[in-house]
């Protein structure tokens, strides 16, 4: 089973190895990461400049993610892509030249600012330009279990956001654009590089919001398919690159079998996002990401509008889960119960989940506390999040445990894994009944 048999052992994978199925044979190096099939689809144009506009390339974007499709299916049946030869224009040159096309006239995220982040001159929702920030990166060892395994997951959190939630847990790098250290999509790629020759199971793409770095991000994805083991940080690079590193006084062990599949740079993209993407993102993402995490933050109301700035996010979020689940994608979603919006947030949100995207599993979150704007001991509290001032209860947690229960969510292993051990987990349901 190689470097990762303890990861592949784990015991939620009896339960949740069906639905990760994709995700965790990338993991282990089984299977070839998405970016080193999108590599092989040849795109049969000169270049972007043959294809003039950001809307023809989308449609031609579109029409060949179905040769990837595909191939991607064939990889799954036993494929052998190691063999293909790669094309001299393939389907990730075009996604790279489509994000850099793209930031000229943002449309990453839903709001669909439309501003040119080159220039420079105006900004939108998220205040950036092209420059993206790391706050830090380390091997992550608080996620779900599927993604922080035995050796962690390599999270890499950008700074700033395109939502304004008031109780954010992150709030000292999604507030503060001017957070963390610059780096280029290549470093960026190097980053990327190092957490996996460490150990990760995956690269967790997250912030803030990692959908606005989505010009950076996916060049970067570029660059390990391209350079794959090349990349290896040396001398003054090195020391760049350390600089946002949390862990870097952890001597991790570095050896290439972690990333290797048929003498390739392999690692498994988890997209970690609070889901308020674009439809054309969405499509941008679908080749090159192996793995989502995405929020289901509020309900239908207007909590999301009041909490976090943000109208149109039920809808959006929506959209995009259902998306996700019709394409067949690997996901695990997040939501968070907040206090006093059990009613109006959690039951819809579960509900819609239950009925729409049924067996995808589930984080029923009890971790919220009050931060940022929403800490009544701060001096920035605001107002507006009077009603998230405090920790949610027992009984609203418990209330929101049970609901899942009763609409037979897959969110039992996923949700208690780090509380309780495999066999008390069946005994929570007498618990919550």
């Amino acid at each position: 089973m190689g470097v990762y048999s303890d990861f592949e052992r784990l015991w939620i994978w009896e339960s949740l190895g069906d639905r990760l199925e994709w995700y965790l044979g990338v993991s282990v190096n089984r299977y070839p990461a998405k970016y080193l099939i999108a590599k092989r689809v040849e795109i049969p144009v000169g270049g972007f400049d043959e294809i003039g506009s950001v809307d023809k390339g989308l449609e031609i974007y579109k029409r060949y993610t179905e040769d990837f499709l595909k191939l991607w299916r064939d990889v799954r049946n036993g494929e052998d892509i190691s063999r293909l030869e790669v094309p001299r224009y393939s389907l990730l040159d075009l996604a790279r030249d489509l994000v850099r096309a793209i930031v000229r006239k943002c449309i990453f995220c839903r709001w669909k600012c439309g501003v040119d982040r080159v220039e420079g001159k105006k900004l939108g929702a998220c205040m950036l330009t092209t420059e993206s920030r790391v706050g830090s990166y380390f091997h992550h060892f608080g996620e779900e279990l599927v993604f922080r395994g035995t050796h962690g997951s390599g999270t890499i959190f950008f700074t700033s956001c395109n939502m304004r939630c008031l109780f954010c847990q992150n709030g000292d790098i999604s507030r503060d654009r001017f957070n963390g250290i610059p780096y280029t999509p290549r470093e960026l790629a190097q980053i990327a590089f190092l957490l996996r020759i460490e150990g990760c199971h995956n690269i967790n793409w997250v912030g803030g919001e990692p959908t606005i770095h989505l010009h950076s991000i996916v060049e970067a994805i570029w660059y390990l398919a391209k350079e794959g083991f090349r990349l290896m940080p040396r001398g003054s690079e090195l020391d760049k690159i350390l600089m946002a590193k949390a862990d870097a006084y952890i001597p991790y062990p570095m050896d290439k079998r972690f990333a290797l599949y048929k003498g390739e740079f392999n690692v498994p993209m988890l997209f970690n996002t609070n889901m308020f993407l674009s439809e054309e993102s969405m499509i941008l993402l679908r080749p090159l990401i192996d793995i989502w995490l995405p929020d289901f933050k509020f309900g239908p109301g207007r909590c999301s509008v009041r909490l976090s700035r943000t109208p149109w996010y039920f809808e959006t979020a929506a959209r995009n889960h259902k998306m996700l689940y019709e394409w067949g994608e690997n996901m695990v979603i997040r939501h968070l119960v907040m206090p006093n919006h059990i009613e109006c947030c959690t039951k819809p949100v579960l509900e819609w989940i239950a009925k729409n995207i049924p067996g995808t599993p589930v984080n029923v979150m009890d971790q919220y506390r009050p931060e940022s704007y929403a800490d009544p001991h701060s001096p920035h509290f605001d107002p507006d999040a009077y009603d998230i001032a405090r920790r949610p209860t027992r009984e609203e947690i418990i209330k929101a445990w049970t609901y899942a229960e009763e609409l037979g969510l897959n969110y039992r292993e996923i949700t208690f894994e780090k509380k309780l051990s495999k066999r008390a987990i069946e005994g929570l349901k007498a618990l919550i009944q």
